[in-house]
């Protein structure tokens, strides 16, 4: 790769992990967190969020290389600290939450199937604002690749209310965490921001069960699943994993974080006979290669 291109991929992690205002990210964190816990807010703190809150600024650093949530909390009467988990709804500002860890593995697994000329297109199965599919399409800007395709698939409603057994306990619909909704033309205006809206991306708007089996998907290199829930899982992996040709790669964002997920990997393997390595990522993600 040439010194450009590398520097506008590097550039453009950057900015879908929102690394180069952190200080902006800060500020509004230690806002909420005043408010939260009545505390008073100086606008002095404003001009040196680094020092003011340096703990704070290590859990950010944290959450943009591992895809970590920050939690903040309210201080009870009883001494306890009550975790605001509803701030996730006006604090979750990146374009993208999957850590810096998981784009360098996206970027190692599409540098890998230029390499090896692996034939096929690019798939993110629940884009939420799609960074990671921002991040495929600037990549394959950067390298003058023009034979491959994107494809965002999304709901562009949030993750469905869970109806399969396995997901039972699991209610990530837009009731409760609403921040998981983004509908289309948000995402649309995201890509457009950067540059990045074309003919090379293709939107598969729906529930995944009516929109995958007749996407006109032909080959895919890349597979990437972030749907949460089982159901959402398998109804990916159904009918696309056929798709993928041998020597490309299956990506799980969600492997570790929503134990119904990596049910649904286990389980679809099992019935496949699928042995290739599941090599970890970072605690919450996971890829193979098919063999």
């Amino acid at each position: 790769m040439n010194q450009l291109a590398d520097s506008y991929i590097q550039l453009l992690k950057k900015s879908l992990l929102n690394e180069l205002y952190i200080e902006n990210e800060l500020r509004i964190l230690h806002t909420f967190h005043c408010m939260l816990n009545k505390l008073p807010l100086d606008y002095s703190h404003f001009f040196n969020i680094t020092k003011v809150q340096p703990y704070l600024l290590e859990l950010v650093q944290e959450s943009k290389l591992n895809g970590t949530m920050v939690v903040l909390g309210q201080h009870m009467p009883d001494g306890k600290n009550r975790p605001a988990l509803e701030l996730r709804n006006v604090t979750e500002l990146s374009h993208t939450m999957v850590g810096r860890k998981r784009l360098d593995n996206l970027q190692y697994c599409m540098e890998t199937v230029l390499k090896d000329q692996i034939e096929g297109d690019f798939i993110e199965t629940g884009i939420w604002r799609g960074g990671s599919c921002i991040f495929m399409r600037g990549f394959l800007l950067a390298h003058g690749v023009q034979n491959r395709i994107v494809w965002a698939a999304d709901s562009f409603q949030g993750v469905p209310p869970p109806t399969w057994p396995e997901d039972a306990g699991i209610d990530i619909s837009r009731k409760n965490l609403p921040i998981l909704v983004v509908p289309l033309p948000e995402v649309q205006g995201l890509f457009s921001r950067y540059g990045l809206l074309d003919e090379q991306v293709r939107f598969l708007p729906g529930w995944f069960k009516d929109t995958l089996k007749t996407a006109p998907i032909e080959k895919l290199a890349i597979l990437r699943l972030d749907g949460d829930l089982y159901e959402s899982t398998m109804d990916a992996l159904n009918p696309l994993y056929d798709k993928v040709q041998p020597g490309g790669f299956i990506i799980v964002d969600d492997y570790e974080a929503v134990q119904p997920c990596k049910k649904a990997i286990h389980d679809f393997r099992a019935s496949r006979g699928i042995h290739d390595e599941i090599i970890t990522i970072d605690q919450y993600g996971v890829f193979w290669r098919k063999s």
